[in-house]
């Protein structure tokens, strides 16, 4: 069955950020569609954080015609969103807008200013602009009248656990509570598997795997790896070669739930090396 679509955007235009916004009001509007009208703030959480672990994924995969259309996803989340605020008297898509430009460009002086709160424009280095970032950040919540933050204020609640270790790492770093080189974090590792190993109780042990995870973290970050990144990619390494496991297996009229350890191992091993 073939069905004839017509466009509400002429292909001039298809193209434009207002595109996006004008489809997703004709959606959400009058003789639009149902579930695009029904949807809140609360209903869309998921498919946002959804749409943000697919684009990590496409990133992952290293295929830019795949980023380029999970990126799209988050967009359409955006513009919903807006949609959403814009029908309720809350706010539209230019206040989006016009809130992220004026915060990206009074939170880089050294670009668009005058340099002074960091030397010359072109002389600042990366860790100062994070060092300024916090600063103009504090700055600014001081003239809005709110309490003075704490450097783990930053780090959102929601964050994947080993993506939230990272953060807080970053930022307590970032004030100069941090190891003076990478020799005193591998100890520290050490310590914290010693105290597993040691650790009697239910309790204790889900107590002292926590700190030898978030010591772990650290490692990854002296190292320069995003942990969350990494382990992503050892699961995605392992599902792969666990199917091709199962696979090789079939093709060998095997039963791979029923064959002895050694051989499971036999066929790892030889997943690993294709």
């Amino acid at each position: 069955m073939s069905t004839n679509l017509v466009s509400p955007i002429s292909e001039e235009r298809i193209g434009e950020f207002q595109s996006l916004i004008d489809i997703v009001a004709r959606l959400r509007g009058p003789g639009g569609c149902p579930w695009d009208a029904e949807q809140t703030h609360e209903s869309l959480k998921r498919n946002l954080l959804e749409e943000c672990y697919e684009t990590l994924e496409a990133i992952d995969d290293g295929e830019p015609a795949e980023l380029a259309d999970e990126l799209g996803d988050i967009l359409v989340q955006v513009a919903f969103h807006a949609d959403i605020a814009r029908a309720a008297g809350e706010f539209d898509i230019a206040d989006v807008l016009a809130a992220i430009n004026r915060k990206l460009i009074r939170r880089h002086p050294h670009v668009f200013g005058d340099g002074s709160a960091s030397g010359s424009p072109g002389t600042i280095n990366a860790r100062q602009v994070e060092r300024n970032w916090e600063q103009l950040k504090a700055e600014e919540r001081r003239q809005a009248g709110k309490p003075e933050p704490s450097a783990m204020d930053s780090v959102p609640a929601a964050l994947p656990a080993l993506s939230a270790a990272q953060l807080i790492q970053d930022r307590a770093a970032r004030f100069g509570f941090d190891w003076d080189d990478a020799g005193g974090v591998l100890d520290k590792l050490v310590e914290e598997i010693g105290e597993f190993r040691d650790a009697t109780t239910e309790a204790e042990r889900l107590d002292e795997f926590g700190d030898v995870l978030f010591a772990l973290v650290n490692v990854a970050r002296w190292s320069g790896i995003q942990a969350e990144d990494a382990l992503r990619q050892a699961n995605a390494k392992f599902r792969n070669r666990y199917r091709l496991m199962e696979r090789l297996a079939s093709e060998r009229g095997q039963d791979f739930a029923t064959l002895p350890l050694d051989e499971k191992e036999a066929l790892w091993q030889e997943a690993k090396g294709m």
